[in-house]
C-alpha cells in the first residue's frame, strides 16, 4: 500500500486511485516547510471518489484546478470529493513556519480558506497555472519553491521554537496537558497558549488531543486486532471511555466500529 501519511483515512481504500509524492524543501524554506507535496488520482471510469482528512496543525498552501489556496489549520474533518483524473500541489509548512509569511495571527486562518492571491497577487495564479499544465513532479514542486523564494521573509525563532513544541507533543503521548508542556518548555500555560494562537493557529491541548486521534485512526486503519483498552492508556486516556468519546465526537464513529468497516 502507498504510504498517503498519518491523517489520511482509510489509507487502503484511497491507495487505489492516489499516489502521493513529498518533496523536501530547499535550504532556504528550510526552516519554514515541512515538505512539498503532490497527490494524483486517477478515477477514470469510476464513480467519484470522498477522502476523508483528520488535519495536523499545519497551514498548507494547495495549487490544483479550482485555484490556489491558503488552508488554515481545519479543526474537523475535511473531506474533498475527487473524480476523473488530475492532480494537486500543496506546500506543508512547518507548524509556526507560516506565521513569518503572514505578518498577523496564524488564528486568523484557523478553520478558513483564503486565496492565494490575497497574500501573493498575480504570482500565485501564474504559478498555480503552470503547475496544473504538467511536468515531472519535481520541477513542479520548484514552481512552488519559487513563489515562496520570491517574497522569502527573514528566519523566525520562535517559528523554530514553535515546531519544537509541536514536535515534543507529537512525539510524546505521555505528554498530556498544557502545565506539563510549560514546565518542560520553561514557558506559562498563558505564554503557550499565546503562543500557539499566533503560530500555529490552535492550543496545544488541540494539538496533544489531534496526535492521540492521529495515532488512534492509524491503529484502527490498520487491519490489526486492537486492545482499545490498552490504547487509550498508551495514549494517556483515563480509560477506553474517554478515548471512545473522543474519537466519536471528531469523526462521528466508535474507534471499534471505525475498525470494524
Amino acid at each position: 500500500m502507498a504510504d498517503l501519511g498519518r491523517g489520511v483515512l482509510r489509507p487502503a481504500q484511497a491507495a487505489q486511485w492516489l499516489t502521493l509524492a513529498r518533496y523536501e524543501p530547499c535550504a532556504e524554506l528550510a526552516p519554514f516547510v515541512d515538505f512539498i507535496w503532490i497527490l494524483h488520482w486517477d478515477l477514470r471510469g469510476q464513480d467519484p471518489h470522498q477522502q476523508t482528512i483528520l488535519p495536523h496543525p499545519n497551514v498548507n498552501l494547495a495549487f490544483e484546478a479550482t485555484g490556489a489556496g491558503i488552508f488554515g489549520v481545519d479543526r474537523k474533518l475535511y473531506t474533498r470529493t475527487l473524480s476523473g483524473r488530475d492532480k494537486a500541489l500543496g506546500v506543508r509548512f512547518r507548524p509556526g513556519g507560516f506565521r513569518p509569511f503572514w505578518h498577523a495571527p496564524v488564528s486568523q486562518l484557523t478553520d478558513r480558506v483564503v486565496p492565494a492571491v490575497s497574500l501573493y497577487g498575480p504570482a500565485a495564479e501564474r504559478t498555480r497555472t503552470l503547475i496544473m499544465s504538467g511536468g515531472p513532479d519535481a520541477e513542479l514542486a520548484a514552481l512552488a519553491s519559487a513563489l515562496l523564494l520570491d517574497v522569502l521573509p527573514e528566519p523566525d525563532p520562535v517559528t523554530d521554537q514553535t515546531a519544537q513544541l509541536v514536535e515534543l507533543i507529537t512525539g510524546d503521548p505521555g505528554l498530556r496537558r498544557v502545565d506539563q508542556l510549560a514546565g518542560i518548555s520553561g514557558l506559562s500555560a498563558r505564554s503557550l497558549q499565546r503562543l500557539f494562537a499566533d503560530y500555529v493557529g490552535v492550543s496545544p491541548k488541540w494539538v496533544m488531543r489531534r496526535s492521540r486521534l492521529h495515532e488512534a485512526a492509524l491503529r484502527a486503519d490498520s487491519g490489526d486486532p486492537v486492545d482499545w483498552g490498552q490504547l487509550a492508556l498508551d495514549l494517556g486516556y483515563a480509560d477506553q471511555a474517554h478515548l471512545t468519546r473522543d474519537f466519536t465526537a471528531t469523526l462521528g464513529i466508535s474507534p471499534t466500529r471505525y475498525a470494524a468497516l
